[in-house]
């Protein structure tokens, strides 16, 4: 049986401010009786994600048959589903015609080189010249975001931190969100990264520990705390620079924050010019002409890069793979690291046991 599209409420009254909510009646029919309400809803309005139904649900925003009504609330068939999107309100968002590197791009996703420097999401100290702001501008959307909150996020599924460059994929519609959202529940994602790392790191390896915030710096994470959240982190070694520094083609099979800072760090090979899990503090214990000094201070940051993103088109299903091409700083660190004389790249400090 086909179903009935949805079709929009008359009579709208303007909300306060004059903006009108967006009204809709929407029926349920008889192929979805027994699925939940806030399921039925993402399958009568596809462009709604499941968590953006459930806070509508929770909001008031939904009615059937009249009456109040609970997300797990299990349906007949036949029911009248009323739907109100709130206005959008003002969220301070500014959109910004800023320089963009596309790897990909079509109707459902963009898939960005990330430029090493530039934050992703606006926050406080950094209003203005993220990824954010720049979508804005692309994609011709509205700098103003409803109650839920579901705008500013723009489709963000996950994060790069501010000096990590490379693969950044974002959602244009909240299908392709919700989809993009459950691979990454799942782990089904290929999170690829390049790490330039202090030492001669093993040629493979994994390392699967607990994690969470630091207990003594809440800035910091750590995998050496009791917690219930595991990370894991797997790596081959690309290329070998002596005892000083390895290039490291790292898999994420989970994805914390800082996670493969952290674990390089504390296996003893924190990543050049990383600031805050001890890389600059290596650094500043060899000589001005150390090539790995002098690598470091090419590459200006920590040493990371997103190469390489696999995952599940959301609307087709067929696989995607995007690699972002290797940044001119960490090429420019790996070119003295190459040309530098046997011997001349000193060992770094041992590690205490």
């Amino acid at each position: 049986m086909t179903r009935p599209p949805p079709r929009a409420e008359p009579g709208s009254a303007p909300a306060e401010g004059g903006a009108t909510p967006d009204r809709r009646t929407l029926h349920v029919p008889p192929e979805l009786a027994g699925a939940r309400l806030d399921a039925a809803l993402v399958r009568l309005a596809p462009e709604l994600s499941r968590a953006r139904v459930q806070r509508l649900v929770e909001a008031g925003r939904v009615r059937v048959d009249g009456r109040a009504a609970k997300a797990s609330a299990r349906l007949r068939g036949g029911e009248r589903v009323e739907l109100e999107l709130p206005p959008p309100e003002p969220s301070g968002l500014v959109a910004q015609d800023l320089p963009l590197a596309v790897l990909h791009e079509d109707a459902d996703l963009i898939v960005l080189d990330k430029a090493p420097g530039m934050v992703v999401h606006p926050a406080r100290g950094t209003p203005h010249s993220t990824v954010v702001n720049a979508l804005l501008h692309r994609l011709g959307l509205p700098a103003s975001a409803g109650p839920d909150g579901a705008l500013p996020r723009l489709g963000l599924v996950h994060r790069l931190d501010k000096d990590t460059s490379g693969c950044l994929v974002v959602a244009k519609t909240e299908a392709a969100l919700a989809a993009l959202q459950a691979q990454w529940k799942g782990r089904s994602v290929e999170k690829v990264y390049l790490a330039l790392c202090h030492g001669a790191l093993a040629p493979a390896g994994r390392l699967d520990t607990p994690y969470g915030r630091h207990p003594r710096d809440r800035l910091r994470f750590t995998g050496r705390v009791t917690s219930s959240r595991r990370a894991v982190t797997e790596w081959r070694v690309r290329e070998a620079f002596g005892a000083a520094a390895s290039l490291a083609e790292v898999t994420l099979h989970t994805g914390r924050t800082h996670q493969i800072r952290v674990h390089l760090s504390e296996a003893g090979h924190p990543l050049l010019g990383d600031a805050v899990y001890g890389g600059t503090r290596r650094e500043a214990r060899l000589a001005p002409d150390d090539p790995a000094r002098r690598a470091a201070e090419a590459v200006g940051r920590q040493a990371l890069h997103a190469l390489r993103l696999g995952l599940d088109h959301p609307r087709t299903g067929r696989r995607l793979v995007v690699e972002a091409p290797v940044p001119a700083d960490l090429r420019a660190a790996l070119e003295i690291l190459r040309a530098a004389p046997p011997g001349a790249v000193a060992p770094g400090p041992r590690r205490r046991r």
